[in-house]
């Protein structure tokens, strides 16, 4: 990811993400009592661990989520499709990019729509590695028209957006985590 990150910005997306989910790792999401306290420490330690533009994104998306889920008991997969969504509203209100801009908001669109009507872990999977795939291969050939890849837009053309690219291996890593662990 730093490599691909290095062709359109400053070549440290990989090292940000690894921060970042070590961090989230570290603040022991699992034993966080209730759904909102589980996204309010994941955001608090992304926080802690990022000073990026899409570290900060991230964070701030998951600490919207655990405004949306104080009251929730659980997460089931039915709800997966609305909290991404909500998780993708905050980020284009805080960065102010939208849809089409080839940023991580498009991945992260295309994986809510698709997991939309999933009731379990193996078809939200299924359906989110198939969309990550499609909209990186989508929007290869356009350029980025948003954060410091926009200043490089027509040498972005045939590039992935190192955004775009970090939450496609975020979404293939879930993916592949053993079902019970989901």
């Amino acid at each position: 990811m730093n490599a691909a990150d290095a062709k359109l910005g400053d070549g440290d997306t990989g090292s940000m993400l690894a921060r970042v989910i070590g961090a989230m790792a570290a603040s022991e999401p699992q034993a966080a009592g209730s759904v909102s306290d589980v996204f309010g420490r994941l955001a608090r330690a992304g926080m802690s661990a990022t000073g990026s533009s899409l570290g900060t994104l991230f964070a701030s998306s998951l600490l919207g989520l655990s405004k949306q889920t104080r009251e929730w008991e659980r997460v089931d997969w039915e709800d997966l499709s609305s909290l991404l969504a909500a998780a993708r509203d905050g980020m284009m209100a805080r960065g102010n990019a939208k849809l089409g801009d080839k940023t991580v908001l498009d991945a992260l669109d295309a994986v809510a729509a698709a997991v939309a009507g999933e009731v379990d872990a193996e078809g939200a999977a299924r359906a989110a590695r198939e969309a990550v795939d499609r909209v990186i291969l989508e929007f290869r050939g356009r350029p980025c028209r948003m954060g410091r890849a926009k200043f490089f837009a027509e040498k972005s053309v045939g590039l992935d957006d190192p955004g775009m690219l970090a939450f496609v291996a975020l979404t293939k890593a879930v993916a592949e985590l053993p079902q019970n662990a989901t």
